[in-house]
């Protein structure tokens, strides 16, 4: 039998379907979440889920659909979803909750349970915490037959594109005159349905969206991160097509990647620095973001004399330090936006129409506008350290480096003169990252391996 894989976590609950994750621990984590839900709102309570288009989506929604119910929590199913329209539901439809079944980046063998509150937000570390707790306890949350929870189905697309689209600083008229061509690869999931139904609203007709990728199989076409290593096809389609640009997205569309127009890959850790460069031009303000993502966010803000705040990586921790800032924009270098005017949540919907209106209002390429960025290059690089205590591994790493300028609020991160390397745990998968940004590609690919080594050898002499 091949190896389990679960991963529960204050940040959700993942695993290999059929190997760590399956009906019993869908409805285990739901029956938990369940009773939270109850704990929050009394026992009628309403939650609102949806899933991206994973095979085994379907049957993770419905498992998990059942289980609400039987626990008295009436459902609103918004089927094949983005995370974020997700998140906006919840916040429609005043309900206590949400769960959005995806496993994000990681393989299509993989699924999750990602847990929101009633405010759209993933679960505070309290919050999740508790929900690890009575899912600990064993607790039967079922009701009685005369008191279970209704089923509905309910689509929230088109909602989720409204709200975007009466935004004051989007003008479909003014994107709709530039005539774009747009190559979109959903990779197969829910953001081949949602990206090109965004267009269409934003007034590009149906030959200039070039679908690539967009049948929601959940058959992933390529690996599901947004990586430039990933998106050969996407990069050669752009260019061959004379598309103006590419947008890619990951399963669950929350993560937007950009490739400019003759094939060229523009990285994700910009996506929200060219986000911050619109919204500066409209509104001051701070903006929030993870300790992993670039510095070229620091430098767009001085040229608006505005100020960036840093938070540990995770989202619900970039959403906290936007609350606390009051930020009128935040994201990660994920491809995340967070734009609080919709939601707080990583939203590639409103990104691609944040992006398109910055093209049509300064009239110029995607290539203009990353020549007109700072120049950093970000390698992002991943270890396996087997049994060793990855927080005690950190410590070690912090101590070896305790004459440098380190911040350990999340992990290590090892600020220098003109380049950084952040060491964490992964949140979401039995391993260490390791990020590293410098002036340029060889230097940022040398950092980021000397600190493998490094944590490689810590973790072999913690293990001997």
């Amino acid at each position: 039998m091949s190896k389990r894989i679960l991963i529960a976590s204050i940040s959700g609950i993942r695993g290999v379907f059929g190997a760590g994750l399956g009906p019993r621990e869908l409805v285990e984590y739901a029956a938990a979440y369940a009773l939270w839900c109850r704990e929050q709102q009394g026992s009628r309570s309403l939650v609102v889920i949806g899933r991206d288009a994973r095979t085994t989506g379907d049957i993770c929604s419905r498992i998990v659909a059942g289980t609400l119910s039987a626990a008295g929590i009436d459902v609103i199913d918004a089927g094949l979803s983005s995370t974020p329209t997700v998140e906006m539901a919840v916040i429609k439809e005043g309900a206590v909750g949400g769960i959005v079944l995806s496993a994000s980046h990681n393989p299509g063998e993989w699924n999750a349970l990602k847990l929101l509150n009633g405010a759209g937000e993933f679960l505070s570390p309290d919050e999740g915490a508790r929900v690890l707790a009575l899912a600990a306890d064993g607790l039967d949350p079922t009701v009685g037959f005369e008191t279970i929870g209704k089923i509905e189905e309910s689509d929230y697309l088109q909602y989720h594109i409204d709200q975007i689209l009466a935004l004051p600083f989007i003008d479909r008229g003014a994107i709709a005159a530039r005539g774009f061509r747009v190559v979109v690869d959903g990779i197969n999931s829910v953001g081949g349905i949602a990206i090109p139904a965004l267009l269409a609203r934003l007034g590009l007709a149906e030959e200039q969206i070039i679908r690539l990728n967009c049948d929601p199989t959940g058959l992933f076409a390529h690996p599901a991160e947004p990586l430039p290593a990933n998106l050969t096809e996407t990069m050669r389609a752009v260019a061959d097509s004379g598309a103006d640009l590419g947008i890619v997205v990951d399963p669950d569309a929350d993560r937007l990647a950009l490739i400019e127009g003759g094939g060229r890959y523009m990285s994700e850790e910009l996506t929200q620095v060219v986000a911050a460069d619109f919204m500066w031009r409209f509104r001051p303000g701070p903006f929030a973001t993870n300790l992993s993502s670039s510095r070229a966010i620091e430098d767009v803000a001085a040229r608006h004399g505005q100020k960036v705040y840093r938070s540990a990586v995770g989202e619900i921790n970039v959403v906290r330090k936007m609350q606390e800032v009051g930020a009128v924009l935040g994201g990660e270098g994920n491809g995340g936006v967070i734009l609080p005017d919709l939601h707080y949540g990583r939203d590639a919907l409103v990104g691609t129409a944040m992006l398109l209106q910055h093209l049509a209002n300064e009239r110029c390429s995607l290539t203009d506008v990353r020549e007109g960025l700072p120049v950093y290059h970000i390698a992002k690089k991943k270890t396996a350290i087997g049994a060793v205590d990855p927080d005690v591994l950190l410590a070690s790493l912090a101590t070896a480096h305790e004459a440098e300028r380190v911040d350990t609020t999340d992990g290590v991160k090892i600020d220098m003169e003109s380049s950084w390397v952040h060491v964490r745990r992964s949140n979401t998968e039995p391993i260490v990252r390791v990020y590293a940004e410098a002036p340029s590609a060889h230097e940022a690919e040398e950092l980021g391996e000397r600190l493998v080594g490094e944590v490689n050898g810590l973790a072999a002499s913690l293990d001997s």
